[in-house]
């Protein structure tokens, strides 16, 4: 229930601060005094768009405070409040709009700061406002189905229908995009393995083309090379003496012992016969590298033809796959290799898919025929409690029924619905065309009674449903709406006096001029002011003396 409201700088109310209690609540005022505007104050309380307009004549900023009483096992609003780390507070919730002169606003539950989203997540467990726009949502085949399964109680079988139609269609999607998939590779198959052949036949290793253009350049130059080695080893082996050839290392020992015997006479002698043993070492040592470097150095007859053979096949290969380099070819190869090997798999997943979509598709059949049957055996018992409230509020041969026929499957089953209607009783036609104002009106306020009586529902606001009936009509819907009152919080907001004499408080909205400014504003009206409100709702701005006894009556008649 909405226990208090507070309303600072929004539109016409400068300040505006008053409690309700629970049960029926009324509330009138001459058109234009503001209860639209008090409306729309709570409107953006409960999350819809805040602008500039918004804001009073007063520089400050516009601000709307309610305080609610939650029902403790709502698990819904509950999961609300915790997901947005806001207290939860035993169900009592302060919720607070700012709206500052630029038409930006901030949002508040129990002082958290919160996202608008979450008020308007808030609002359909806190407050239903049933505008007189709102009986065209009879002709709303969603809201028709919704109304069904609430009156139903059917969430369980419906929630689990949806998880099942959830998953049934995430896998069909998959399904489609596998065989797409699948279809695409089969037409790409034939060109695909042909390139793989390719690759996996040239045997391909990374770093090979690098090591085969070094090969290449040793082998074109081999009778050079050979001709050098052979050359540099036999200078080194052979120098021409008078006693024959000597090695160059000979020649240099021979000058180390000539050296080492006269050191004793010459000092300078020893550095250079080090200095000449280290280079003979040195020299020995590159004529042992030299001489194996030349026995290695064999060309293989053939070998450049090979070496040139594979070269140019592996650039052919480069240039018919657009690479630079043997790595990206073996790439190309792998990424050839898994795609035709992923085609297998996508058989293996196809043929999964099939047999999870059959097994689910069967479940769903099952799911769906349980909430067909619920829907059905509820759409007996609703028709009729909608009939009979119907027929209490002067119709008295009206005749109600909501039709379940089969539809295809969507996420909310394989049924659809339709409202029928006849205020004769005789040929039933679609609720959209054929029902007149009052009758809709008077079919919208029977559904919401029903639903106070059998659903938990929040607290609920009917702006002006009376319009298009009078009289005694008027009296009997005042009475349907004075009876949801017993179940919960009932704001009604008319023009009939036979509607306003019902319920224990009575709230007048007006408008007056303050300080050269129009304002409105909202008071709860004792006993003797609302006699009074009763009768001018019944004659006018002049009151007479039958008016006033009219009022008295019709409020004794309500509190009888």
């Amino acid at each position: 229930m909405l226990r208090k409201l507070s309303v600072k700088n929004y539109v016409l109310i400068d300040s505006l601060e008053t409690e309700f209690p629970e049960g029926l609540i009324i509330i009138t005022g001459q058109t234009g005094a503001g209860k639209s505007i008090l409306l729309g104050a709570l409107s953006l309380l409960l999350g819809a768009k805040a602008d500039a307009s918004m804001i009073g004549e007063s520089s400050d900023n516009c601000v709307v405070e309610g305080e609610f009483i939650a029902d403790r096992d709502d698990e819904v609003l509950r999961t609300l409040l915790e997901d947005a780390e806001v207290d939860w507070d035993d169900g009592k919730l302060t919720v607070r709009r700012v709206v500052n002169p630029t038409g930006r606003s901030r949002s508040f539950v129990n002082d958290s700061p919160v996202q608008v989203q979450l008020l308007s997540a808030l609002s359909s467990r806190l407050i239903d406002i049933h505008s007189q726009h709102q009986t065209l949502l009879l002709s709303d085949k969603h809201f028709q189905m919704s109304l069904l399964d609430h009156f139903a109680g059917d969430n369980a079988l419906l929630e689990d229908y949806r998880k099942r139609f959830k998953s049934y269609n995430e896998h069909l999607r998959e399904l489609e995009d596998i065989r797409k998939n699948i279809e695409k590779a089969q037409a790409e198959y034939e060109y695909n393995r042909s390139r793989l052949d390719k690759l996996e036949a040239a045997g391909l290793r990374d770093g090979e083309l690098e090591d085969l253009e070094q090969e290449q350049k040793l082998l074109a130059n081999a009778e050079e090379i050979k001709e050098g080695l052979c050359s540099a080893e036999s200078l080194l082996s052979a120098v021409p003496s008078g006693d024959g050839d000597v090695s160059v290392p000979s020649v240099m020992r021979d000058a180390e012992r000539h050296l080492q015997k006269i050191s004793q006479f010459v000092p300078a002698a020893v550095q250079l016969a080090e200095r000449l043993e280290s280079a003979r070492l040195e020299i020995d040592d590159i004529l042992s590298e030299l001489s194996v470097l030349n026995s290695d150095t064999e060309v293989p007859e053939g070998r450049l033809q090979e070496v040139e053979d594979r070269l140019s096949m592996l650039y052919s290969l480069l240039r018919s796959y657009s690479c630079s380099s043997v790595s990206e070819l073996i790439a190309v190869r792998d990424s050839l290799s898994a795609d035709i090997a992923g085609m297998a798999v996508s058989d293996e997943r196809k043929s999964e898919l099939e047999k999870i979509l059959e097994k689910e598709d069967r479940e769903l059949e099952q799911a769906s025929a349980a909430l067909t049957v619920a829907r059905k055996e509820a759409a007996v018992e609703l028709s009729a409690a909608i009939r009979d409230s119907v027929r209490s509020m002067e119709l008295p041969d009206a005749e109600f029924r909501i039709a379940v026929e089969p539809a295809q499957r969507s996420q909310d089953g394989t049924d659809a619905v339709r409202y029928e209607f006849s205020s004769t009783g005789r040929n039933l036609t679609d609720i959209a065309r054929c029902a007149s104002g009052g009758e809709m009106s008077r079919i919208m306020l029977a559904l919401k009674s029903i639903m106070a009586r059998y659903a938990h529902m929040p607290a609920m606001i009917f702006d002006e449903i009376d319009t298009g009936v009078s009289g005694s009509v008027a009296d009997k819907m005042g009475s349907v709406i004075c009876s949801m009152g017993q179940f919960m919080q009932v704001f009604a907001i008319t023009h009939l006096p036979q509607v306003a004499a019902k319920g224990s408080a009575h709230y007048l909205v007006t408008k007056s001029a303050v300080s050269g400014r129009t304002v409105s504003e909202i008071k709860r009206l004792s006993a003797d002011q609302r006699v009074l409100e009763i009768a001018r709702m019944l004659s006018g701005s002049v009151l007479s003396d039958a008016a006033v006894a009219n009022a008295k009556i019709l409020l004794g008649e309500s509190q009888s």
